[in-house]
This record gives structure tokens, sequence and C-alpha cells, in this order.
């Protein structure tokens, strides 16, 4: 998975408007208590978060 994909499925999800502030503000448990943002910084692998992501928001197994 590119970070381009990543922002794309962020922004159909969470919606245009909402996909930056969710990234560097929501803390998710499933990326040790970091944001998307944080997680990415650090260097987490783009399709791990998405996965956290995912999970997160109880999407259906066909946006995994």
């Amino acid at each position: 998975m590119r970070l381009s994909e990543l922002w794309e499925r962020l922004r159909l999800h969470v919606g245009d408007r909402y996909a930056e502030t969710y990234a560097r503000d929501q803390v998710i448990s499933g990326l040790e208590g970091r944001s998307v943002t944080e997680a990415l910084r650090d260097g987490e692998d783009v399709r791990r978060v998405w996965r956290a992501v995912w999970a997160h928001l109880e999407l259906p197994e066909s946006e995994r």
C-alpha cells in the first residue's frame, strides 16, 4: 500500500475535511496509542497503519 492510498481511504471513510484532523488527533490503540501521523512519522509500515485504522473504524472486511 502506498501512502497516497492510505490518504485516499481516510478521506473516503472519514471525509475530505476531517481526514487530516483524524490522522493527527485520533489516538488508535492498534498503533500503541499513537495517531496515524505519529505512527507514520515513527516509520510504521503504511499497511499496518491502515489495518489499525480499519479496525478502529470497524470497517467491513472488504475495505481491508
